[in-house]
């Protein structure tokens, strides 16, 4: 089809006429930082209310339990927020994904906490693009299509987690089991400003290596230590030097050491990588693996590490050049030029990639510098991108297939 049927261009036009803006301030009037478990309550349920109004089975599931190494060596357990769980008609011929998240990068302490206006199209506020808006069109859509004739052809399950931002810890495992059997699935990142999508994205690990040596004191016997602090610097020289095509790396914190005339027998560095590729990705594991072994040995300390590849790359497949194309088309259809490119950026699209599912993961609005204070939503976005949405899913429906 190159043109709206009635039927369509009806849904469409309801999913337009939803309350959006509304919907997307007050949301973003809630802080909900990844670490503020109170906040992330209210907006869990203000999210399960509005979704609510879809059918279904609608649960608040609780987080997978995940570890956090302390500046000290020491592993506590991370709590994460509940993470919104919907399932629509799982017998339908046509099953489909979508995903976001309700956490910020702003903490409840940080400064940046209220809305305000920039010009009559342009909002700024903490999350307003990154991504309440993009959730609000998210449900805007699923509503019109409710009302299509369609809607008996489609099932569906929505994910919005509670920890996207520090890399889905708890609600990885949530994620991939919702992602089997799916036919694609959709979640909705920001596009860029212009209305470009994220492509092809890099992978991501984050790693906490904990370094024991031995101390000793500076001046009278130093001989006798083992510098853990000296043994962290060295490795994050080492693997800084495997910096180049295909593999960024990153490391990004020592902590450790303490008075001046002890050799400090503890250090703790933060380390992240990014590979292009799944071979980059097996080729930085090697490094990190190879670049511990051999200097524990030549300091003679115990180095113990904690982290992994937490976001696969994800590359254009067949399928996912499918899904990319049906959206392109979509958007041909009304009046938007769709386009995407590759990207050094990670989220959970990265991972339901890695479960075979073909996903475009930039259907939400169009803004701009998100994890700043000058996040700014162009307002406009928000019917035309539910819009998109809504086509995307009913030509799913009729189409069966990609």
């Amino acid at each position: 089809m190159t043109s709206l049927t009635t039927t369509e261009q009806e849904t469409l036009e309801r999913a337009a006429d939803e309350p959006m803006l509304d919907q997307t301030q007050d949301w973003a009037r809630i802080n909900s930082g990844s670490a503020n478990l109170a906040g992330l309550k209210t907006v869990a349920e203000k999210l399960a209310d509005a979704f609510a109004d879809l059918p279904g089975d609608l649960q608040l599931r609780e987080a997978t339990p995940s570890e956090i190494v302390k500046p000290d060596g020491s592993i506590e357990t991370r709590e994460t927020g509940r993470n919104l769980h919907l399932t629509v008609r799982p017998d339908a011929p046509v099953q489909l994904l979508l995903t976001g998240h309700m956490d910020t990068v702003f903490g409840e302490d940080h400064p940046f906490q209220e809305l305000t206006w920039l010009d009559d199209a342009t909002l700024n506020g903490p999350g307003v693009t990154d991504m309440k808006g993009c959730i609000s069109l998210m449900l805007s859509a699923l509503k019109a299509v409710e009302t299509s004739p369609l809607a008996a052809r489609i099932g569906y399950e929505v994910v919005i987690n509670s920890d996207e931002e520090i890399g889905s810890p708890g609600s990885a495992a949530l994620l991939e089991q919702t992602a089997k059997g799916k036919l694609a699935a959709l979640t909705y990142e920001p596009a860029l400003p212009d209305g470009t999508l994220a492509g092809a994205r890099g992978g991501s690990g984050n790693w906490s290596i904990v370094i024991t040596g031995k101390s000793a004191h500076a001046g009278r016997n130093p001989e006798e230590g083992r510098s853990a602090l000296l043994a962290a610097a060295e490795l994050a020289l080492k693997l800084a030097d495997a910096i180049g095509p295909g593999l960024k790396v990153n490391p990004a914190k020592i902590e450790g050491g303490g008075a001046n005339n002890v050799v400090p027998d503890h250090a703790v560095m933060r380390l992240n990588m990014r590979p292009e590729t799944i071979e980059d990705q097996n080729r930085a594991q090697r490094l990190l693996d190879e670049a511990v072994g051999e200097i524990g040995a030549k300091r003679e300390v115990d180095i113990h590490v904690h982290g992994g590849f937490g976001r696969p790359p994800k590359p254009i497949d067949d399928g996912a050049a499918k899904l990319f194309g049906l959206v392109k088309s979509c958007g041909a259809v009304l009046g938007l030029d769709i386009a995407w490119k590759s990207t050094g950026g990670v989220c959970d699209g990265n991972n339901i990639a890695a479960c075979g599912v073909p996903v475009v993961d930039t259907m939400g609005v169009r803004g701009g510098a998100i994890h700043s204070p000058q996040e700014f939503l162009i307002v406009d976005s928000l019917p035309e991108r539910a819009m998109l949405s809504a086509l995307v899913l009913l030509r799913l429906a009729e189409r069966g297939k990609l």
